[in-house]
């Protein structure tokens, strides 16, 4: 099922492109949009993770660094049956974490700095698990490479609002400087409401999922409970600085609490809601 979504998210993507070149740009827009879609869907596939590991800072650790972290990712990777991710650190003071890659083969774990500094090890152990869940059921991709796709389409907003300044390219004539000033207002409206579309493609039920499942591998669902009101108490007072809500859907709680049209919509189950219901697995 992740594949088929992948696939849809990639199609939606260069169409999204396509039609946004044709806007700005007429035909010879609309083939420079189709080549850059290309591009976009390879490296996406290949270079998500890194994309978003560089977005946020992130930098890879070694056990003498975190050597906590290392035992706890090791003995929880035994129990899931996967292969040991990388393990990155990403220097936020805000508590959170995500996994990202294309398979569990190619995974990567990342925490904050903050969560290593404010959870209990038990605490931290239910992250960590739940991170890991997601890394056995294969969402990591589709996560990243969604994260990617919704970057890049709010790029194209950017891209017309330039295009509006400059009123296009030269040589032009009125009637296509008209066509490609309508076309920039239609992309600035549509785009990032498309962005926060195909974050909402990724099913919020994964996350109840993971939430299970990571409980089942640390065998401790109140850690993982008590965890998340951490996590969420802190998003609430403090967002994440850096980064872009594009990618809110790839930490464990949302960390972008109110900052833009992406907070208009929940790319998370409630929180109060997932704690319900790890109690109910005790």
């Amino acid at each position: 099922m992740n594949t088929v979504k992948t696939g849809m998210l990639m199609a939606v993507l260069t169409i999204l492109m396509v039609l946004a070149g044709s806007a700005l740009g007429g035909r010879g827009g609309m083939q420079m949009a189709f080549m850059m879609a290309l591009l976009m869907n390879f490296f996406s596939y290949w270079f998500s993770d890194k994309i978003v590991l560089a977005m946020y800072r992130a930098k890879e650790v070694n056990r003498n660094e975190y050597p906590e972290l290392f035992s706890l990712v090791e003995r929880l990777t035994q129990t899931a049956g996967i292969p040991m991710p990388k393990l990155y650190v990403t220097p936020q003071p805000v508590p959170n974490a995500f996994a990202t890659g294309r398979s569990p083969q190619h995974a990567a774990i990342a925490v904050t700095t903050g969560i290593t500094q404010l959870l209990s090890r038990e605490e931290l152990e239910g992250v960590l698990a739940h991170e890991i869940a997601h890394i056995r059921n294969r969402d990591i991709l589709i996560g990243t490479i969604a994260a990617t796709m919704a970057g890049a389409i709010t790029m194209l907003a950017r891209i017309a609002q330039w295009g509006m300044i400059f009123g296009g390219m030269g040589g032009r004539d009125d009637r296509d400087r008209n066509s490609g000033g309508l076309g920039a207002i239609v992309m600035m409206i549509v785009a990032p409401i498309a962005a926060m579309l195909i974050q909402m493609a990724i099913s919020r039920s994964r996350e109840y999922k993971a939430d299970q499942a990571g409980a089942n591998i640390c065998g401790r669902p109140l850690g993982l409970a008590n965890a998340l009101q951490k996590l969420e108490d802190y998003s609430l007072r403090i967002p994440m600085e850096g980064g872009t809500p594009a990618t809110a859907h790839m930490f464990i709680v949302n960390p972008f609490r109110g900052k833009d049209i992406f907070a208009l919509f929940s790319t998370h189950p409630p929180v109060a809601e997932r704690i319900k219901r790890l109690k109910e697995m005790k």
